[in-house]
């Protein structure tokens, strides 16, 4: 495959990917982050170009030393034709198999060449689903726009400013001092790799928090390197009281103002999830999220 680390190539594939949305929203959210300082070290390969089929986004070498992280050995693939993928995944050269890792995109015609491509490398794999929610404002994305490309490169973390109504209570960012709090109640976490990761999403990402009487966030949200808003989390204290929806609200309101792409998933059986979502100007898209969990023989935990 071809590694494209070209900006002006970067960004013909990031028009051309906005016409494939949603199902291309996950490469085509790494593609912004990659465009705006790269804070995870990930690069992209096409299959070919300028004519490609199958784009992938994975972390380059340097970020791949650890065997056993799942939150950093992460692919995100996006295909034209994916029931032809077979052959580009199976390749060791493109993904290292012999690693645990995560394969996540909006395709689940996917499935098959992954797990085929699993097969022949003594993989075990393990599929999940959650519903995708996106906005108008995705659907709209006006994917010409170059004003944006480099900001955060030039200057740093932005800015997130939120409009506060309520006594007492203050809408932030997280700051990096938060990550056990966020960490310790993020499904997925609870460990010292996933607090890394949030660390990571915590210092150069995006993020959103309502913070309580006593300084501490009682309702927040982070953004992954695809652009995905996620760990959304209320205390139990404030749950049902419409925290999590003011979050959202503004959070998202300061992407779309700053032109940065986002989306969220929850899973089906998350029925006060999907309805606080909805609540907040999502809708379902007409895919679905995948994530294809990848366990060498080796290294299968269980």
């Amino acid at each position: 495959m071809i590694l494209l680390n070209n900006s002006q190539k970067l960004l013909a594939l990031y028009k051309s990917l906005a016409r494939s949305i949603p199902e291309s929203l996950k490469v085509y959210g790494s593609v912004y982050h990659i465009s705006h300082g790269n804070p995870f070290n990930l690069e992209v390969l096409v299959d070919s170009w300028p004519e490609y089929q199958t784009v992938i986004i994975r972390p380059q070498k340097q970020e791949k030393t650890d065997d056993m992280d799942l939150y950093t050995n992460v692919y995100r693939i996006f295909s034209k034709e994916p029931q032809k993928s077979q052959e580009v995944l199976k390749n060791c050269e493109i993904i290292n198999w012999k690693q645990m890792l995560q394969i996540q995109g909006f395709q689940e015609s996917l499935g098959e060449g992954i797990r085929v491509a699993a097969f022949s490398n003594s993989v075990k794999v393990e599929h999940s689903r959650a519903i995708l929610f996106i906005t108008e404002d995705i659907l709209n994305l006006d994917a010409s726009n170059k004003s944006k490309f480099g900001r955060w490169a030039e200057t740093g973390r932005p800015d997130v400013e939120f409009e506060s109504k309520t006594p007492n209570f203050k809408y932030a960012q997280l700051d990096v001092s938060h990550s056990g709090l966020v960490n310790d109640r993020w499904q997925r976490g609870k460990n010292e790799r996933s607090l890394r990761y949030v660390k990571r999403c915590i210092e150069a990402l995006p993020t959103a928090c309502v913070l309580g009487p006593e300084g501490i966030p009682v309702s927040w949200a982070t953004m992954d390197p695809s652009c995905e808003v996620g760990m959304g989390y209320s205390m139990e204290t404030y749950r049902r009281k419409g925290k999590m929806r003011q979050v959202l609200l503004q959070f998202t309101k300061y992407l779309s103002q700053n032109n940065i792409p986002f989306y969220l998933s929850v899973p089906e059986f998350n029925e006060a999830g999907c309805r606080s979502v909805r609540q907040s100007g999502f809708f379902e898209a007409t895919c679905e999220w995948h994530q294809w969990t990848c366990y060498p023989q080796n290294l299968v935990p269980f």
